[in-house]
């Protein structure tokens, strides 16, 4: 037996031999891919080449990515797909295998195309696929002549510009065209090759612009058709209804207007359909989801009912209809495939629909005028619910109970709303529930005392109820609650021990507490809001409050607390008010006195010493006199402004900027001018401006924002130039850009009015007490500054940048609708006039890249104390010491932005900017999930996955070099594709 299976062994030995002789690579073919090999190993780190652990020797046809024929007498496969490859010296050498049908270079740092690649390889007769997509290529695209059999052409994630026209015309067999994400310009191309073969052309993210041309449907056999991410007008083509193999139409993120046309419901094929974010008007046409799967129509300004068929379809998956003007009932809901159903911010009312649908999962209907009650069935309607979302509605009556059977809801949003009653012990049934919102109702009764049931609780908001009783003890057994808001109640009695995991915030404001501030809160080592205010506390500070490192804000106002103030650290934002019998802290006492001489000291020396010290002294006086004099000027010039404001400002001079008839017929000027003098009207102050809110006679509401003349912050020289400015800046048209509607100008100010932002800054929103924005809100704000951002860096008169961007400057019309404000401050600052400190145009503290902070630290203390002496003696250095506006600058900004959206955590904590905290984290993937917001990330594995994916793009906008760093469109693309 040994002796045969050695026999057979030697036999299948020479078999093998024999078979790899006969099916030997042509040497042509071996030369080929050897040189190709030592090209690439040549000029790639060996750690990411794909080839790096094959020998050169080694047969090619064993190589990862390398493809041959059945019997390996030929190769008909390459690719080299993320390999961190950046020579492009070894295409023409592909070109040597005259069997190849396919090539991969995707997802390298190839940033040319050598002219012999395009005319060695257009003899291959059998090659089908070229993919250079996810490199760096720029310049026009190549024209390809002379490949008449290619059919698979992705350029698609690079830098190449220009118009595209005949380059790819003699591609008689083109079957998918993938040219998105470049800077393609000019209109949609039309020369495709031959008409009766295309089948899937997607131009995603450039900058094409015009109409979408009727040339276009031509091409009968037409798949997938993908426009999204450009700047398209016009509508949609009454033609496009003869495409009757059409599966995909995505249009998104345009500038298309007109009515949503009915022939999209007689494409049988039509699967997915996608416009959002653009401009269409009208009503949505009955039956469009006749065959649809997915349907995004949100964030356009459609109107009247939704159709009664429209939540019927048979394929239906995903309706997303959110941010429109959508009036009346929601219809009957009968598609049984239907997983997510997006309704939100629109004008619809009536009662939520009674149906049975076990596939859905993400149902969202907030911020609209729903009345009546929640169904009490709603439990069993909806049963395999991760997200319910009914919050900003009419809703009245009782919390169901049968919501209890919603057993995998992560998510529950009822806050704003008029529900009354109880929080029904059913409740506790919600085993994976993550997130708790049932503020701002009219809820009684006592927190349930056995709440830890939902052990996963992370958020659990009640806040401004009309709850009764005591903190259950319990709730200390949360174990990973990191956000609890009680406040604005009626609780009282003992405050339990808490869960050591809160980290966001603590709120028991507005309640009936009292006694002593509880010794336990010492435990929330990981605290970062703790708010007591208005209660009945008495007793001292306790000195332990002092000791929680991660507190930036305590709030103790009105209370009866008495004794001295503990020293807190100066990053605490600390407010005792209205506790009367409270005590500053005593000044710190004075440096000690340095060690007397020794007594051998010569009395020379003590002269010396002493006249040195008089000299000393005599500076010292002569400086704080001119810091006084200087001081008491400016003092004396404020209070006599602030006398003179009581009374309204002159106007010189007052425009309107904006053509809306709605808005030349609310503004009043004068109005305005006797709004912006009453301080009760100041909503914001930033670095640069005042907001007030003005009322007007009408009874529409604006923001006006003031700028000082005297600040001598204005470049322009004249009143006249910076009215030409703002006529610019009053013309563009974006929903997620603060443009000027109107100005006034008068003896020593500039006042520009601004739409009403009533949620107030990103920056309030995020970081301040008691406002806790969800994952949907974060997503939705980071989308549209994105979107605000890219629309200023494209401007087509010249980019627009920003000078100071920051969550601070960033208004919010609602809790998804951020404006981009303080776009005029480029147009309109002199840094050479500035008075202000140096960091004012630097930008703000945590924003500003690595690379452009120029001054060191002495430098920057030494220009300051001269500047408090004679401005006017630095007003050049002042300028080279501070940051240089770039598109790059800003788009770091935006970074820090999207890093305060995960984290929830400011710009600056602690003494360290998140920027860099997050990138000293990045290096280890295991660190990921604790740079994320914990109470946010867990609120679903999607949630997590999509959090994880805007990380990313995050830490690309906050690179150390400049040059490494996307474009802001290239930014908004990414964003997008995290959906």
């Amino acid at each position: 037996m040994k002796r045969f299976s050695w026999n057979a062994l030697y036999l299948f030995v020479i078999m093998l031999f024999i078979e790899l002789v006969s099916s030997q690579l042509p040497p042509d073919q071996v030369s080929a891919m050897t040189t190709i090999y030592e090209i690439i190993q040549n000029n790639t780190a060996a750690s990411s080449f794909v080839w790096s652990n094959v020998l050169k020797t080694s047969d090619p046809c064993l190589w990862k990515g390398v493809g041959c024929t059945s019997d390996n007498s030929s190769i008909n496969t390459v690719s080299v797909k993320s390999s961190s490859i950046s020579t492009s010296e070894f295409l023409p050498f592909v070109c040597n295998i005259a069997t190849l049908e396919s090539l991969d270079v995707s997802n390298n740092q190839l940033s040319s195309i050598p002219d012999g690649f395009l005319t060695g390889c257009r003899g291959i007769t059998g090659l089908r696929l070229l993919n250079f997509s996810a490199n760096r290529l720029s310049g026009p695209l190549p024209t390809f002549n002379g490949f008449p059999f290619l059919d698979t052409l992705d350029f698609s994630r690079n830098n190449l510009t220009g118009e595209v026209s005949m380059q790819l015309d003699g591609l008689g067999s083109l079957k998918t065209l993938n040219l998105g994400w470049n800077n393609f310009g000019g209109k949609i191309p039309t020369n495709l090759g031959n008409m009766n073969l295309l089948e899937e052309i997607l131009l995603s993210l450039n900058k094409f612009t015009g109409e979408i041309p009727l040339a276009i449907t031509k091409y009968k056999n037409l798949s997938v058709i993908d426009l999204s991410g450009n700047s398209l007008s016009g509508s949609i083509p009454i033609e496009f209804g003869g495409f009757t193999r059409l599966k995909t139409l995505i249009l998104s993120l345009n500038y298309l207007s007109g009515g949503i046309p009915t022939f999209l419901a007689n494409i049988t094929s039509l699967e997915r359909f996608a416009a959002n974010q653009n401009s269409f008007t009208g009503s949505i046409p009955s039956g469009i989801t006749k065959f649809l799967s997915f349907l995004d129509l949100s964030y356009n300004k459609l109107s009247g009912a939704v159709s009664s068929d429209l939540l019927s379809g048979p394929n239906l998956q995903v309706v997303d209809l959110s941010f429109n003007k959508l009036e009346g009932s929601i219809p009957a809901i009968t598609s049984t495939k239907l997983y997510r159903l997006r309704l939100g911010s629109n004008s619809l009312n009536g009662t939520i629909p009674s149906t049975s649908l076990r596939s859905l999962m993400y149902l969202e209907l907030d911020n609209n005028m729903l009345s009546g009650e929640i169904p009490s069935d709603l439990g069993i309607m909806f049963s395999n619910l991760s997200l319910l979302n009914l919050a900003n509605n009419r809703l009245r009556g009782t919390l169901p109970p049968s919501l209890g059977s919603l057993g995998d809801l992560r998510v529950l949003s009822l806050q704003s709303n008029s529900l009354s009653g109880g929080i029904p012990s059913q409740i506790l049934s919600l085993s994976k529930l993550e997130n708790l919102n049932i503020s701002s109702n009219l809820l009684s009764g006592s927190i349930p005392l056995f709440i830890s049931r939902m052990q996963n609780l992370r958020n659990l908001d009640l806040h401004g109820n009309n709850l009764t009783g005591s903190i259950p003890d319990s709730i200390g057994e949360i174990p990973y609650l990191v956000e609890l808001q009680l406040g604005n109640n009626q609780l009282s009695g003992r405050i339990p021990q808490m869960p050591d995991t809160l980290q966001i915030s603590l709120n028991l404001s507005h309640n009936l507490f009292g006694g002593p501030i509880p010794v336990t809160l010492s435990r929330l080592q990981n605290l970062e809001v703790l708010d007591l205010s208005d209660n009945r506390f008495s007793g001292v500070i306790p000195d332990f409050l002092t000791q929680l490192s991660s507190l930036t804000h305590l709030l103790v106002m009105n209370n009866d607390l008495s004794g001295v103030v503990p020293k807190f650290r100066n990053k605490l934002v600390f407010d005792a008010k209205g506790n009367e019998r409270l005590v500053s802290p005593p000044p710190p006492p004075p440096p000690p006195l340095p060690p007397h001489a020794k007594k051998s000291k010569s009395i020379a020396s003590t002269i010396i010493i002493a006249v040195g010290s008089s000299a000393m002294v005599v500076g010292l006086v002569i400086m704080l006199s001119l810091l006084y004099s200087r001081r008491y000027h400016r003092i004396n010039a404020e209070n006599t402004y602030s006398a003179e404001e009581a009374s309204p400002p002159q106007v010189v001079h007052g425009n309107l900027l904006t053509p809306n008839s709605i808005h030349k017929s609310n503004i009043d000027f004068k109005a305005a001018m006797e709004a912006v003098s009453d301080p009760i009207n100041l909503s914001l102050k930033t670095r640069f401006s005042t907001y007030y809110k003005a009322v007007m006679p009408s009874g529409a509401s604006y923001f006006v924002k003031k700028l000082n003349w005297s600040d001598k912050i204005f470049q322009l020289g004249s009143h006249e130039r910076f009215e030409e400015e703002l006529q610019v800046l009053g013309k563009l048209c974006s929903s997620n850009v603060m443009i000027p509607l109107a100005y006034v100008l008068t003896l020593d100010s500039a006042y520009l009015f601004y739409d009403f932002t009533p949620k107030g800054s990103l920056f309030d929103c995020l970081h301040r007490m008691g406002s806790t924005l969800d994952w949907a809100s974060r997503y939705s704000i980071a989308i549209g500054v994105s979107q605000g951002l890219a629309f200023l860096h494209e401007c087509k008169s010249s980019p627009i940048l920003l000078l100071d961007l920051s969550t601070k400057s960033i208004l919010l019309k609602s809790l998804n609708e951020p404006q981009v404000g303080d776009i005029e401050l480029c147009k309109v600052i002199d840094p050479s006039k500035s008075t202000g400190s140096l960091s004012t145009i630097a930008g703000s503290v945590g924003y500003v890249p690595p690379g452009n902070k120029k001054s060191t630290l002495s430098v920057r203390i030494f220009m300051l104390c001269l500047l408090q002496l004679n401005t006017t003696l630095i007003s050049s250095a002042e300028y080279a010491y501070t940051m240089r506006v770039t598109a790059a600058g800003n788009v770091y900004s935006f970074g820090v932005v999207l890093l305060e959206l995960l984290t929830g955590k400011p710009a600056v904590s602690g003494g360290i900017e998140l920027a860099k905290l997050v990138l000293s984290n990045s290096a280890q993937r295991n660190k990921w999930d604790h740079i994320l917001d914990f109470n946010i990330s867990k609120t679903s594995v999607a949630v997590r996955s999509q959090m994880l994916a805007v990380l990313k793009v995050a830490m690309a906008c906050v690179s150390l070099q400049p040059e490494t760093r996307p474009k802001m469109k290239s930014v908004l693309r990414m964003l997008l594709n995290a959906r």
